[in-house]
């Protein structure tokens, strides 16, 4: 049976925060029923999933008010799908939430390959989980939430960090899921065009609750200034010749001065193993990775062999998981670890509309706010070298314009940046060179 899902003026406010993230919240979801949910970023659509999903915690995790209630099993499928993969290989992968639920082993190996099959994830029940692209680890997510026989399935952008065969195949995936099972059905997501086909209602979340929308009312990509292109005789500020990372065949690329390179190509393809050596925190298993005097400034050696201090100086790096990279109990304390003054603190927490978090636990922010957070702190030593992986994941139309904004303002300025992407908007705007990984 379907579930349901009610809720009443609900509202939680994060054990370490003074507002709340959800407030009055009415909400009243038919069995079987398929929503989209929208809102701005930091609107509270994880947390309401979290909540329907039974996943805020008690008392000591914060404060709840009204009622919210789900009828039925319900099974999350969380922003990052590397943070869901367990086991190494991808049917004990599937099989961990049914194991959990003591389920009998003749019953869990019954349901794993037929959720597999579900969402056409058609690999050996031992094919590696590390070998899998993005799109298969949301597809292999999914299969986990329908093997422990999910009666409502949560999605919380599923498809912010995929190419677009990626995101066509998850659509695909949850798509085929949902009319197999009947389940009832709440996506999450920002840039939602892609999944309008496919679902039967949408919500907009705002401060003063949700309300029905129509697909016309779906916010649009916003109209930004386009790239401008490398002038001819630009120095490059990095440049690898058959450089041989840890994933992948060897690769051949400059970054110009004061520009922006945009990384494109398949998921699995190794973009992020990729950036993680250029920055310096891989060591190359081959080939040539020199950067300019400019950068260096009267350092030798490779980047890698650096301190951690000099090379943060130099380069900064916005890892795909923000979380990777948070290690002090505020935001204003997170900001402070980069050694930045604190007039420029004051402007990146401004400028990155995280002024009114200062006081919160990062780990507790919106994953949109995590994704700015985790800028801002590349940011405050005031690096040469700006590299990014996926930084408008999470975002709205608005902080991502503005985000698109101050990166060009560092150009402009002489900092040279390299972003890794799946967004046509980015690419288009920040796309003065495109490098792209097969």
């Amino acid at each position: 049976m379907p579930g349901r899902i009610r809720a009443h003026a609900f509202s939680w406010r994060h054990a370490s925060r003074k507002t709340f993230a959800l407030s009055g919240v009415d909400l009243d979801v038919a069995p079987g029923e398929r929503i989209l949910l929208t809102g701005d970023s930091g609107a509270g659509k994880s947390t309401l999933l979290a909540a329907v999903a039974g996943l805020l915690g008690d008392e000591e995790d914060g404060e709840a008010r009204g009622s919210i209630e789900a009828t039925g099993t319900a099974g999350m499928v969380l922003q990052d799908p590397d943070s869901q993969v367990i086991a190494s290989g991808i049917g004990d992968d599937v099989a961990f939430g049914c194991e959990n639920l003591g389920l009998p082993r003749e019953e869990i190996w019954r349901r794993v390959p037929a959720a597999l099959a579900m969402v056409g994830l058609d690999l050996p029940l031992d094919h590696p989980t590390r070998q899998l692209s993005g799109g298969q680890k949301q597809r292999l997510a999914l299969a986990g939430v329908l093997a422990m026989g999910a009666d409502i399935i949560l999605l919380d952008e599923p498809t912010a960090n995929l190419d677009p065969a990626g995101r066509r195949e998850v659509v695909e995936a949850v798509d085929q899921a949902v009319t197999e099972t009947g389940a009832t059905l709440i996506i999450a997501e920002h840039r939602a065009h892609h999944w309008v086909p496919v679902v039967d209602r949408l919500l907009h979340l705002t401060a003063d609750g949700l309300a029905d929308i129509g697909a016309d009312e779906l916010p649009t990509p916003p109209a930004l200034p386009p790239a401008v292109g490398v002038p001819a005789g630009t120095p490059a500020l990095l440049d690898a010749r058959e450089l041989l990372t840890e994933w992948g065949p060897p690769r051949t690329l400059t970054l110009p001065e004061g520009t922006s390179t945009v990384i494109t190509g398949p998921n699995g393809s190794g973009k992020s193993t990729l950036a993680l050596t250029l920055a310096g925190l891989l060591e190359p298993r081959g080939g040539v990775l020199g950067y300019s005097e400019h950068l260096c400034r009267g350092l030798s050696g490779p980047a890698h062999t650096w301190s951690s201090a000099d090379l943060a100086d130099r380069i900064g790096f916005v890892f795909q998981d923000p979380e990777h990279q948070f290690v002090a109990r505020t935001v204003a304390a997170e900001m402070a670890v980069g050694g930045g003054d604190r007039d420029r603190i004051d402007h990146l927490l401004d400028r990155l509309r995280l002024r009114h978090l200062a006081g919160a636990n990062p780990f507790t922010l919106s994953g949109g706010e995590k994704r700015r957070l985790s800028v801002a702190t590349a940011l405050v030593s005031a690096p040469q070298l700006l590299i990014l992986d996926e930084p408008t994941f999470g975002q709205d139309d608005q902080t991502f314009a503005e985000l698109v904004g101050l990166l060009r303002e560092l150009t402009a300025a002489g900092t040279t940046v390299a972003s890794i992407t799946h967004d046509e908007t980015f690419i288009a705007a920040l796309g003065d060179q495109e490098v792209q990984i097969r």
